[in-house]
């Protein structure tokens, strides 16, 4: 199959009890939960291109991992058909969330525990990256 390529940033966060939050914000369109993504911007490396969409969808800033933690596949939709996309996927730990951002006004943005955000995902190779990024979070604490 001929995947057309994303990058997308997982935000986390470590509560001050040290439980794992996730950053989940609503599509555009279907309003649904998604991780922030977009097309690789030319020029720039994936991961700080994944940074700056957490940025202009979410209004996050953080330590984003130059490596991608995992991926997960899913239809992107387009007035044509649907388009096959592979997301590379960068775990983002926020340090800071801004009160204006360029998509506050089309997004929603909330965090869950790390099994809350899995379930509210539609695609399920990234409820399992989810779930494994807290499992391995929770074996290095």
């Amino acid at each position: 199959m001929d995947w057309k390529k994303q990058v997308g940033a997982l935000p986390v966060r470590t509560e001050k009890n040290g439980a794992l939050r996730v950053l989940l914000v609503t599509s555009r369109e279907t309003r649904r939960f998604v991780i922030p993504k977009g097309w690789p911007w030319p020029g720039v490396k994936d991961h700080k291109a994944a940074a700056e969409e957490a940025r202009e969808e979410a209004g996050i800033r953080g330590r984003i991992g130059k490596k991608p933690v995992g991926s997960y596949t899913y239809d992107k939709r387009r007035a044509n058909g649907a388009v096959p996309v592979r997301v590379n996927v960068f775990l983002l730990e926020v340090v800071e969330e801004l009160s204006e951002w360029q998509e506050k006004d089309e997004r929603e943005r909330k965090w869950l525990t790390p099994a809350k955000a899995a379930a509210a995902v539609a695609e399920p190779e990234l409820a399992e990256l989810i779930l494994k990024i807290a499992a391995d979070w929770k074996a290095k604490a």
